[in-house]
């Protein structure tokens, strides 16, 4: 995603090889869509942003391939994997994940790819899994601290956490929601995306498009956003007694530099990158020098060096 103003914006670049890619039933049947490529060990989980589908990963995939197993994955309601229990707590969302790699013989350890809210995602992941996870690389990720502009003002979202009690997570499927997608309009899009959207092949955005326009899809982006004010309070208050959390895995996190003029947010954002980077005391920062928040496609070699090092660290 372009940024994390509740705005999507997939890259996409084409649709996952239908040889690699299949539905996995995870349970109760809730399937996740998920596509492994490549031979090798660890295998690279590649993690994508709020209101992103797992083929924004194109790019980056196929390189990764050629070193080793990569899995990108659909989160419940997106694409073609069905919703899942709510909340959508990132334990839950790491249980589903799990479940499905699991079923699908996709064996750890694992290194961890998420970009923006994937980054905190696959943090979720790691607290659950951390015998699972030997590496993490984090792509311009959101901080728990980070403040978005809004209605004309900065907000930290973790403000607006409520105090919500997390559930134990379950494997089971929301009917509810199929219901409910079932009784809603298909909203139209158009026929093109926006710059620079609208530099993807004409069919790829076709295909994009109609993906978006489900109502399925904005219903479970919507209570990914839920929630997520409640992860972001728990994380800021775990990080105040236990920085380094990751331990000594091997971490890199990428932050873009293509952004408006320095002023107050952009310095406070630079610095929590670097706070980032200090989850893991082999942890370290790097800034991309051509891009701006979707590295893995502006500048998609950084990244696969990036999950290359770590993969041999």
């Amino acid at each position: 995603m372009l940024t994390l103003r509740i705005i999507p914006a997939v890259l996409l670049l084409a649709l996952p090889c239908a040889a690699t890619a299949q539905r996995v039933d995870i349970g109760t049947g809730q399937h996740l869509h998920l596509d492994c490529t490549g031979r090798g060990s660890p295998t690279v989980i590649l993690e994508a942003g709020a209101g992103d589908f797992s083929f924004v990963w194109s790019l980056v995939q196929s390189r990764v391939a050629v070193r080793t197993r990569v899995c990108s994955y659909d989160r419940g309601g997106y694409w073609q994997s069905d919703p899942g229990t709510r909340p959508r707590t990132y334990a839950q969302l790491a249980l589903e994940l799990r479940t499905a790699l699991d079923r699908a013989g996709e064996k750890p350890p694992y290194v961890l790819v998420g970009q923006s809210y994937g980054g905190l995602v696959v943090r979720g992941f790691a607290k659950r899994y951390a015998r699972d996870v030997k590496g993490m690389v984090l792509v311009d990720p959101v901080h728990e601290d980070e403040q978005i502009v809004y209605g004309g003002a900065p907000h930290r979202l973790r403000d607006q956490a409520r105090g919500r009690t997390e559930p134990e997570p379950r494997i089971q499927l929301d009917t509810e929601y199929l219901r409910l997608a079932r009784d809603s309009t298909v909203m139209s899009l158009g026929d093109s995306l926006p710059a620079p959207l609208d530099r993807l092949p004409r069919e790829t955005q076709r295909r994009w498009l109609k993906a978006a326009s489900q109502p399925l899809y904005r219903m479970a982006w919507a209570a990914e956003m839920d929630w997520s004010p409640e992860e972001l309070a728990r994380m800021h208050n775990e990080r105040r007694t236990h920085r380094a959390s990751l331990g000594s895995m091997p971490l890199v996190v990428l932050a873009r530099t293509k952004t408006t003029p320095a002023d107050t947010l952009e310095r406070e954002r630079q610095a929590l990158m670097a706070d980032l980077a200090a989850l893991s005391t082999q942890g370290r920062l790097e800034y991309a020098p051509h891009s701006g928040h979707n590295i893995h496609l502006e500048d998609p070699a950084l990244v696969v060096r990036a999950i290359r090092e770590v993969v041999r660290r």
